[in-house]
């Protein structure tokens, strides 16, 4: 029979379950990155034994990684385990725990943790999310943990972010149908779970507050300088680009990023209460968010300062009214904004956001930026050397030199530098910050190289580009900066209401690619109407009349079998879309090469 002993070691309470000899043949510990363990089955799905007070089950950290994932497991048992497997920590461990992330906070770049007594909103609040799995949502679980919150969520399935959230001391279970909500003070709901959800129903019946992702981080932005980066496309990149750009001034941002960025810890962070350097040292601390127009989720948001990158169509499975609904909703977005006596200011796209319409009306300060000679900030670019400036007034703000491919990345650097400058960070930390930044995890990101069978090799790129102009923009850039011999690109459509809407723009947008190949279109937030009115195979049409070479090969393992037999020393293979088409490169890297048969798709 087991028994819960408490381990301490360089002053950090560590909780494990040491077992019998019995339970041992059945059960081994897992040792986590943090230096916790936790009891957890190896081979078998039971439930781990939950504290006797509910409370204690919520309030607790939870330590395994992988919601009781045995690393020795295969991927598909892992998966068939976490569909109904839950694992707890008792408080018994949770003093030690946060006094290991308070000490780790300056080691790791995870920022100012405020205890829970000094957090007004969140501090001691017991917080579950439905849906944590999700870029925004657990960047949101981190950061409503650091400030003093006690964090559990859910989600339908195992994934390497729930593994994350696990080894940060995140109570996580994995259920396709949920029925169970542990004790709770507060109910964050991701935008994909609907009203009639067993999680959501039972927290009404018990009077618990419910929010969804977008007001429960418009409630992060009290007492901050809240910043908030708004556009139908550039906000990962940008939310990315301005946190590193701050963290390298010594600004010490709090932010969520709707993607992961390594290189700025990940997709969330909590910084100082107030700022600690440059010329607005001591004003509230800063807090940067990504500000997404679905839903007009972002109208939760509380910004003093915005971005609006630009305007696109998209979302039209919500914004039934089109383009003008559409801007309408970031004008009601930038209203939110104080007025200019009381710091309120938008930065807005000189060309490409419907500036003037989207202005109409505001109270805050608004200034344009743009390659735009009557631009307020006007950019510019040297393609050869990659040389970058912003001038204002007439005079140069800015200079640095991207990383980053693409004229529309230029402009994300540009708007990210003249927002530092906006919160007191100094000229030369701000450049060193752009002239570093390498990008956020699937924004045309080098998966690999591949080995030929006939002989040399294929670069592997993968993006997250899921709409027209994103995809030109991305072949543009591949095809500009990278030289491929062929340019290969596997895309899936994503939604198949967006892809009815922009099939004629979809068509034009491949451009550069010498071959395209789409599986299925991802099916997400459509109805079995939508599903009906176009296919993969409508979009192959379309390329097929303006001449592409271009396939629909139905599955994922289809085109990867495709890859093999077409591939050619020199090729460039970008995947694209928002769903996991990723894997498909992913797939490709891993096999060994094999002799092609010499045909074309």
């Amino acid at each position: 029979m087991a028994r819960l002993a408490q381990r301490v070691g360089h002053g950090l309470g560590v909780l494990g379950f040491v077992v019998d000899d019995e339970h041992l043949r059945a059960h081994r510990f897992v040792v986590l990155r943090h230096g916790w363990s936790v009891w957890t089955p190896a081979r078998d799905n039971r439930r781990c034994t939950a504290p006797e007070r509910a409370d204690e089950a919520t309030s607790g950290v939870h330590g395994t990684p992988a919601l009781g994932y045995d690393r020795t497991t295969s991927g598909t048992d892992a998966r068939r385990m976490h569909s109904r497997h839950e694992s707890w920590f008792g408080r018994r461990g949770q003093e030690g725990v946060n006094r290991m992330r308070s000490e780790a906070a300056g080691q790791c770049g995870s920022g100012t943790a405020p205890s829970a007594s000094t957090d007004p909103v969140f501090g001691g609040k017991r917080v579950h999310f439905i849906g944590i799995g999700g870029s925004g949502m657990s960047g949101l679980a981190q950061l409503l943990q650091r400030r003093g919150a006690r964090v559990s969520g859910t989600d339908q399935s195992w994934s390497e972010v729930l593994d994350r959230l696990g080894g940060d001391g995140i109570t996580v279970s994995v259920d396709a149908q949920p029925t169970e909500l542990p004790a709770c003070d507060l109910v964050v709901a991701s935008a994909a779970v609907k009203d009639h959800h067993p999680l959501l129903q039972a927290a009404r019946r018990r009077g618990v507050e419910v929010l969804n992702y977008a007001q429960a981080l418009g409630r992060v932005m009290i007492g901050r300088t809240g910043i908030s980066i708004a556009g139908t496309h550039g906000k990962s990149t940008t939310t990315g680009m301005l946190a590193h750009v701050l963290i390298t001034a010594g600004i010490d941002p709090s932010f969520i990023v709707g993607a992961t960025c390594s290189q700025i810890g990940g997709g969330s962070r909590v910084g100082t209460e107030r700022i600690p350097a440059g010329s607005l040292a001591g004003a509230p601390g800063v807090m940067v968010a990504e500000a997404c127009e679905y839903n007009r989720s972002f109208h939760s948001h509380r910004p003093t300062l915005a971005l609006i990158n630009n305007i696109e169509e998209d979302h039209l499975d919500f914004y039934t009214g089109g383009l003008d609904e559409i801007i309408a909703s970031f004008n009601a977005f930038a209203a939110r904004l104080p007025d200019r006596t009381q710091g309120g200011r938008l930065l807005i796209a000189h060309d490409g956001a419907h500036r003037r319409r989207v202005t109409a009306g505001l109270a805050c300060a608004v200034s344009s930026f743009g390659f735009a000679a009557l631009a307020d900030y006007r950019v510019q670019f040297d393609a050869q050397s990659r040389e970058c400036s912003v001038s204002h007034r007439g005079s140069e703000l800015l200079r640095w030199t991207s990383r980053l491919l693409g004229d529309h990345n230029v402009l994300n650097s540009a708007a990210a530098g003249i927002l530092a400058t906006w919160v007191g960070a100094e000229r030369a930390r701000i450049e060193e910050g752009l002239s570093t930044f390498g990008g956020v995890d699937r924004r045309l990101q080098h998966m690999g190289d591949r080995a030929l069978a006939t002989g040399g090799t294929a670069r592997v790129y993968d993006d997250y580009g899921h709409h027209p102009t994103e995809v030109d923009a991305t072949l543009r850039a591949i095809r500009a900066g990278l030289a491929p011999t062929r340019l290969v690109c596997v895309f899936q459509p994503h939604q198949h209401s967006r892809t009815r809407h922009l099939l004629d723009e979809f068509a034009q947008s491949f451009g550069h690619a010498d071959i395209v190949l789409v599986p299925d279109i991802y099916f997400v937030r459509d109805s079995a109407e939508d599903a009906q009115s176009v296919s993969s195979g409508d979009l192959v049409a379309k390329l097929r009349e303006r001449g592409a070479q271009a396939w629909h090969i139905p599955s994922f393992e289809g085109i990867v079998d495709r890859l093999d037999q077409i591939a050619q020393d020199g090729d460039l293979v970008v995947v694209m879309g928002a769903g996991p088409v990723w894997e498909i490169g992913r797939d490709w890297l891993a096999r060994a090469a094999a002799p092609a048969t010499g045909t074309t798709p």
